[in-house]
């Protein structure tokens, strides 16, 4: 163990839910709600108004819509949550080398590291700092515990929330774990804490108290001996690294399983093209292309196919993503797809063959609409309709309309969409309803939380200067 609190933990307050409203003038101060918003839908995260409620992560989104009628219910921006995220870590780089995120929201610092922290002051300062910048940075907060192991560091950081910092002293670690519930521990589950608890053990205190052999009887040697050493505040992890990104992947839960082979082939195509995105993004490419498939019965079926060298093109990707879906039976529907791409490298090393397969298919349907024009302009009407009605205006997703300028979701069905018109600095804006295949409406990027001035730098210094 350390004997300065140099280990940081960092976790952004109720993030999804905080982003929609700093994003939503008109959602701030009130219950928001972000997650599947289907009858299988489940909470992503909740804001902390909703949260009087009884409102919290992993609740079935029917249980949720029951305890909270009257909260906002929001289906997930990952892209606007992954460039905060972005913004966040790379603030966290700057105090240090050794940064290990857990999540999107969530990292451990190694501020001794960084030369950013050496003793209980100058761990302060640089705590204190790294939330003025990321308020400065996002408009959102995040609390920080500061400690001198990662499981004391993030004890820490909940006592800390919202929007607060909480430092554990070196040698107070047994006296303020002592009275707390066993399920403060991490490990310490639902299941574990029951097991615990029928053994007569519902403190910290207790769990040091019963002893190693006794604990090792109750959850076994691996377990128990883990559990035993972090009663007594023991707890020697080193902060890691961010760790070599494995496989990149999407994949789309529906609220009505899909029947139609069709349909289900048009979903693989998008997913590999939102897949493409990502990895691209990533700036990787990858060898082997895989297909996730839920059926109706809820059996999972995965299938692979590995290229002769790695690809980020979308062609290719899609063209064996689809070969992957002519094997599979979806006879009965399907409630979930996914498509994923692992071996990853750093370079791209197309595969000729599949991505000339690709290009002759484009090829022949090109010369065939040259051939019969007539067959085309009757397909045209049809494929237009197809195009209007699976026109989709997800709740709380962006849009701009060449009248009323941007604007969110608010709501949509029986052919109509409602959009608030307001920007993150604006006043709460009016709502006005649209037909959904109104022409002046379209999906858009989300705009910056924080609005940047032209001479403005594109970051913030953060992190507290070392030792002269």
């Amino acid at each position: 163990m350390r004997n300065a609190p140099t280990i940081l933990h960092l976790d952004m307050d109720a993030f999804f839910a905080s982003a929609e409203q700093a994003s939503k003038p008109s959602l701030r101060g009130k219950a928001v709600v972000v997650g599947g918003l289907g009858m299988r839908g489940v909470v992503a995260t909740a804001s902390y108004e909703a949260r009087v409620f009884g409102v919290h992560s992993a609740m079935p989104m029917a249980q949720a819509r029951r305890l909270a009628p009257n909260a906002a219910y929001l289906v997930p921006r990952f892209g606007l949550y992954r460039e905060i995220s972005d913004q966040v870590m790379g603030l966290l780089r700057t105090l240090s080398p050794l940064v290990e995120p857990l999540s999107l929201d969530e990292a451990f610092v190694d501020l001794e590291a960084g030369g950013t922290a050496w003793d209980d002051a100058s761990a302060r300062l640089a705590g204190a700092k790294l939330r003025s910048d990321i308020r400065a940075v996002t408009g959102l907060t995040g609390s920080v515990g500061l400690a001198a192991s990662k499981m004391l560091a993030k004890i820490a950081s909940e006592q800390a929330k919202p929007d607060g910092l909480v430092v554990i002293e070196p040698g107070t670690e047994r006296a303020l774990l002592g009275p707390m519930p066993v399920r403060t521990l991490p490990g310490v589950g639902p299941a574990t804490g029951d097991h615990l608890r029928r053994g007569g053990i519902t403190t910290v205190d207790e769990i040091a108290e019963a002893g190693e052999d006794e604990l090792v009887r109750l959850l076994g040697k691996a377990h128990g001996h883990a559990l035993y050493a972090m009663a007594l505040a023991r707890d020697e992890r080193p902060v890691v690294a961010e760790r070599e990104t494995k496989s990149v992947s999407v994949e789309d839960t529906y609220d009505v399983d899909i029947h139609d082979r069709v349909r289900v082939g048009l979903e693989v195509q998008r997913l590999a093209d939102r897949c493409v995105q990502r990895l691209r993004g990533a700036g990787l490419s990858g060898r082997t292309i895989v297909l996730k498939v839920r059926r109706y019965d809820f059996s999972t079926l995965t299938r692979s196919e590995t290229l002769r060298g790695p690809t980020d093109d979308p062609a290719v990707v899609r063209e064996a993503a689809g070969r992957l879906l002519e094997a599979v039976d979806t006879t009965g529907g399907v409630r979930l797809l996914g498509v994923g791409v692992s071996g990853l490298a750093d370079y791209t090393q197309e595969d000729l063959f599949a991505q000339a397969q690709a290009q002759a298919r484009a090829a022949e349907e090109e010369t065939a609409a040259q051939e019969h024009p007539d067959e085309d302009a009757a397909e045209g009407p049809a494929a237009e309709q197809v195009t209007a009605a699976e026109r989709r205006w997800p709740a709380g997703h962006d849009v701009h309309h060449a009248e009323y300028g941007h604007g969110w979701v608010q709501g949509s069905g029986l052919g109509r969409v409602t959009v608030r018109f307001e920007t993150p600095d604006s006043q709460p804006g009016r709502v006005r309803t649209f037909r959904t295949d109104d022409e002046a409406l379209e999906p858009a990027d989300p705009l910056p939380l924080v609005r940047r001035r032209p001479d403005e730098s594109s970051g913030v210094s953060a992190g507290t200067s070392g030792r002269a």
